[in-house]
C-alpha cells in the first residue's frame, strides 16, 4: 500500500512529492517523518538531484506546517488561563530578541526531529512572525539534504528497529505529545526571570 503510493506520486516527480509533504506536514500525528518520505523517494528513484529535492521537501513541509500552525491556532481557546499565560510568555521573549522565531525555528528544523510539537506551540502561541517559515525552510533544507545522502545507512536500521511501521510511528508521536505536554507545564515566567525550573499542574485542555 505504502509503496503504491510512492510509486503514484512519483510519476509526478518533484511536483508529487511536494504535494505529500504538504499532506505530511499539515497532519499533527499519525504521519512519517518527512525525512523518511524523501528518502525512500531518492532510493526508489536515485536520479533525482538530492539538493533539488531537498529544497522541494523542505518547500513542502514548510507550507504544510504553516496550516498546520493555523489549525493548532483554533484550539487556544480551550487551553487552561496558566498554559496561556505561559505560552504567552515565550512568545513575548522570542518577540523582544533579534531574529528570535528565526533562529528558534531554523535550530529546530536543522534536526531530524518531529516538528510538529514546534508549529503546535506556535499555534497556540499565536505567534506572528516570517522568521519562522525562513528559519524553519532553512533548518530543512540542511537536514533533508544530509538525510537524503546518507539514505541507506541512517534508514535501513531506522526501519530494521520497526518492522512495523505503524509502532514507529505511533512511538514517534506518541514522545511528541509528551514533549508537548512538558512543554506546557513548564513555568516559563519563572525560568525566564528566575532562571529556576518551576512546573505548572498538568492541566491543559479547559472544558
Amino acid at each position: 500500500m505504502v509503496l503504491d503510493i510512492f510509486e503514484l506520486f512519483g510519476e509526478f516527480s518533484y511536483f508529487g512529492i511536494f504535494l505529500i509533504l504538504i499532506g505530511v506536514n499539515a497532519s499533527p500525528i499519525l504521519m512519517p517523518p518527512s525525512w523518511i518520505v524523501l528518502t525512500s523517494f531518492y532510493l526508489l528513484d536515485p536520479t533525482l538531484n538530492i539538493v533539488l529535492l531537498a529544497v522541494v521537501g523542505a518547500t513542502g513541509a514548510t507550507i504544510g506546517r504553516f496550516f498546520l500552525k493555523r489549525i493548532s491556532g483554533l484550539f487556544r481557546k480551550f487551553v487552561g488561563e496558566e498554559q496561556k499565560s505561559n505560552l504567552d510568555m515565550i512568545g513575548s521573549y522570542l518577540n523582544k530578541k533579534k531574529h528570535g522565531y528565526l533562529i528558534a525555528s531554523l535550530l529546530f528544523g536543522a534536526t531530524p526531529l518531529p516538528s510538529n510539537i514546534l508549529f503546535i506551540t506556535y499555534g497556540l502561541m499565536r505567534a506572528k512572525s516570517v522568521g519562522i517559515y525562513v528559519g524553519f525552510w532553512i533548518g530543512r533544507t540542511i537536514s533533508y539534504i544530509v538525510m537524503i545522502y546518507f539514505g541507506n545507512t541512517v534508514l535501513t536500521p531506522f526501519l530494521e528497529m520497526f518492522e512495523d511501521r505503524l509502532t514507529g510511528i505511533l512511538l514517534i508521536d506518541g514522545i511528541g505529545i509528551i514533549l508537548i505536554i512538558l512543554f506546557a507545564c513548564v513555568n516559563w515566567t519563572v525560568l525566564l526571570t528566575q532562571r529556576k525550573i518551576k512546573f505548572v499542574k498538568p492541566k491543559i485542555w479547559r472544558f
